[in-house]
């Protein structure tokens, strides 16, 4: 088993007790992801914020030696449904065929208080 910490994220596996990503038997499992920014805020855009969010999933998933075409599956939680087409059109610079599962959820709460959504990923690697 080997823990992924990319260094922009150290402060938050010290503070927040978690791996960005875990890989185990060929296996990444990424913990979920919101649009926070580096000074812990999120942007007010929807859009803007959804591009964080993808950003810092890529961000694990080169440091795990992996890309997009490596996700087999994606969990989204979103705080407004209504923002649903910006989201997809965001993922969809990001997330590649062949399409990997996905289950989209509606929360009316993240643990950031100003996330619009939340990302897991799951991703193979060649190990």
């Amino acid at each position: 088993m080997r823990h992924v910490v990319p260094e922009s994220q150290k402060s938050f596996y010290d503070a927040w007790h978690f791996a960005p990503a875990v890989i185990h038997d060929g296996i990444a499992f990424l913990s979920g992801v919101t649009g926070m920014r580096a000074d812990g805020t999120c942007a007010e855009d929807a859009a803007e914020q959804f591009t964080q969010l993808f950003d810092t999933i890529d961000v694990v998933l080169t440091e795990a030696g992996l890309d997009w075409s490596d996700v087999i599956e994606m969990t989204s939680w979103h705080t407004d449904m209504s923002e649903f087409g910006a989201f997809q059109a965001v993922r969809d610079r990001y997330v590649v065929e062949p399409w990997p599962a996905w289950t989209a959820v509606g929360t009316t709460g993240l643990a950031l208080p100003d996330a619009r959504a939340e990302v897991r990923v799951v991703a193979r690697t060649a190990q």
